[in-house]
């Protein structure tokens, strides 16, 4: 009865949880603390920390961590199918529409459509980080008085020796975290 009922409620969270797994937090919180008791708020908590800490997907890693809590690991696999099986199911009928229709002139407008639409999705997210970078907040209006020259000076050469060298983005991870470190440990304020 357990897994059923580990199966049903992940199931519940992947079908309404659109958004992304911040989205799905309050259906987690609401189906393992308030519904069932799963684990207190506390441990919920504890939950979204390891789940964020952990490579995945926020809503998948809490399936599973709670499904091995309440039924171990068969617990966890059905939490994490419950949790999966909404969005295949989705995307593998989107699929079989897309391959079925994919000549019609409908939906190759619709997707040309999209297309558009979903640069702006990105650019606008990407917009974002760039301005919560620079200017300490994501939205606008923004000011000059609140710019980061730091943070300016590490983008400018950062997009450069990306546009020059091309290298792995790791490389420029670490070469940006290592630098403000360096900076730090020498005291120079940022």
């Amino acid at each position: 009865m357990i897994y059923w009922q580990l199966f049903w409620s992940f199931i519940q969270i992947g079908l309404f949880s659109f958004g992304g797994g911040y989205a799905a937090l309050p259906l987690i919180q609401k189906q393992v603390v308030t519904v069932h008791g799963w684990l207190t708020i506390q441990e919920f908590s504890d939950v979204v920390t390891i789940s964020q800490m952990t490579p995945g997907p926020i809503s998948l890693n809490a399936a599973s961590f709670v499904g091995t809590r309440i039924g171990g690991v068969a617990g966890a696999v059905v939490a994490t199918v419950g949790n999966v099986l909404p969005s295949l199911i989705i995307v593998l009928t989107l699929a079989w529409f897309y391959f079925r229709y994919r000549s019609l002139k409908v939906m190759q407008g619709a997707l040309y459509g999209l297309r558009p639409a979903v640069v702006a999705l990105i650019a606008s997210a990407g917009l974002a980080i760039l301005f919560l970078a620079l200017f300490g907040k994501a939205e606008l209006p923004i000011s000059s008085a609140d710019i980061s020259w730091f943070a300016v000076i590490m983008f400018v050469l950062a997009f450069i020796y990306v546009r020059i060298k091309k290298p792995n983005p790791i490389i420029i991870i670490a070469l940006s975290g290592g630098i403000t470190v360096l900076l730090g440990l020498i005291g120079i304020p940022i």
